[in-house]
């Protein structure tokens, strides 16, 4: 008499094979709780349904080309919130270190003359500082992350008044490289179409190596016919999505820096020894401790990265806004940031997360703003409606890591 196990590895194997197999595994990782990206993609569908229905203009391609050069900024913030939160850490002071970063942009280029390859290494550079005084504390002095933060976030953003002096904000001369980057500057279309091309043939790539990998170990292995099948949906996705933008302005540079810093996450995560133990850190520190991994390294590298992207977020809204303010930072910057991640499906108990919810998360909350200005409603909506699909998030995160461990035990 088999055991559920060997149920399950059966069930496994069967589901190796073909097309049918693979949408067959997916939904076994569904019933299973691993639910990936599909909650936050069945929502941005609703959401754009929603939007397209009260303003056909929402789906345009010119507003669906501003809605990429929004999300750059903050998603660009979001990708740092993603390392913390695997750890099961936050950082508050984000959106903080973000103007900071802004206005030493404008202090050191506009104000002092500085090359601005130098003052945008310097708000990098003082952005992995404060990451690793972040981290210092954390480790060595036991202090919680939302405590540190939340002093941070206080202290820089006084930093960032007084940088800014009495003026409150430095204008960055428009036709300027950093400016134009930030608002006009568009991929060609052949270039476009070419990078759209790339995610399918590295899908299939490394399909293709990992099959080989396991059928030298004798271990059960995806179809060719399914890997082609999964290649060619991604590509005909990607190249129908730059088409569609190419009717309008086309893919924005700054969306593609975004997606760059994605895609190079991404592989840190999967790829890497250190991306295996974040996410061990993240699921039991004392363990992974024991183990032999280096926790303070991975706490010190975590919130290093999260502080560098924040202050390389900041200098992102420099260019777009095409100024440094102190407004910058500020508002619903935090809230955003840290909402993408969870919307995204990074989970706020630790030790899960993806490079790729920052992308679809902030995706789905400059959705919303967009769609709301476009139907000239108030900013208190948006507000609410961002908190309540957080909400719903955080519930779907809750139940599927329920799920997860009832199948565990099973």
């Amino acid at each position: 008499m088999q055991t559920p196990q060997l149920d399950r590895a059966d069930t496994r194997v069967r589901h190796a094979e073909g097309i049918g197999g693979s949408v067959s595994a997916f939904l076994d990782r569904v019933r299973s709780g691993d639910l990936g990206s599909l909650p936050v993609i069945v929502g941005l569908i609703v959401i754009w349904t929603v939007f397209t229905s009260l303003n056909p203009i929402f789906l345009s391609p010119n507003n669906l080309v501003n809605l990429l050069f929004d999300c750059s900024t903050v998603g660009v913030i979001s990708l740092g919130i993603v390392c913390v939160l695997m750890l099961g850490e936050i950082d508050l002071s984000v959106g903080s270190m973000s103007g900071v970063g802004s206005a030493l942009i404008g202090v050191l280029w506009v104000n002092m003359g500085v090359p601005l390859p130098i003052a945008v290494g310097g708000a990098l550079a003082l952005g992995v500082a404060i990451g690793a005084a972040y981290a210092l504390l954390r480790t060595h002095l036991g202090m919680p992350s939302f405590v540190s933060t939340l002093a941070g976030l206080l202290a820089l953003l006084g930093l960032q008044l007084y940088m800014l002096g009495s003026t409150g904000s430095i204008n960055l001369p428009y036709g300027s490289s950093i400016v134009d980057f930030g608002q006009l500057m568009i991929m060609p279309a052949w270039l476009s179409h070419t990078l759209a091309f790339l995610p399918g043939l590295t899908l299939l790539v490394m399909g293709l190596r990992t099959r080989a990998k396991r059928q030298a170990a004798n271990l059960s292995s995806s179809s060719v016919n399914g890997l082609l099948f999964r290649a060619a949906v991604a590509t005909g996705g990607f190249e129908l999505a730059v088409f569609y933008l190419n009717q309008g302005r086309g893919v924005p540079w700054m969306f593609g820096l975004f997606v760059l810093l994605v895609v190079i996450m991404n592989y840190a995560f999967v790829r890497t020894k250190w991306g295996r133990s974040m996410k061990a850190v993240g699921g039991n520190a004392e363990a992974a401790r024991r183990s032999g991994i280096n926790v303070t390294r991975i706490y010190l590298s975590a919130f290093m990265l999260c502080s560098l992207f924040a202050s390389l977020g900041g200098v992102l809204s420099a260019a777009r806004l095409a100024s440094a303010s102190q407004q910058a930072g500020t508002g619903d910057v935090n809230l955003n940031a840290i909402a993408a991640a969870v919307i995204g499906g990074t989970s706020l108990f630790g030790g899960r997360g993806s490079a790729w919810s920052a992308l679809l998360g902030i995706i789905v909350i400059q959705s919303i703003a967009n769609g709301l200005t476009l139907l000239n409603l108030s900013s208190s909506l948006r507000y609410m409606i961002t908190g309540a699909v957080l909400a719903i998030a955080v519930i779907v995160d809750s139940l599927a890591r329920q799920s997860r461990v009832s199948h565990g035990r099973a």
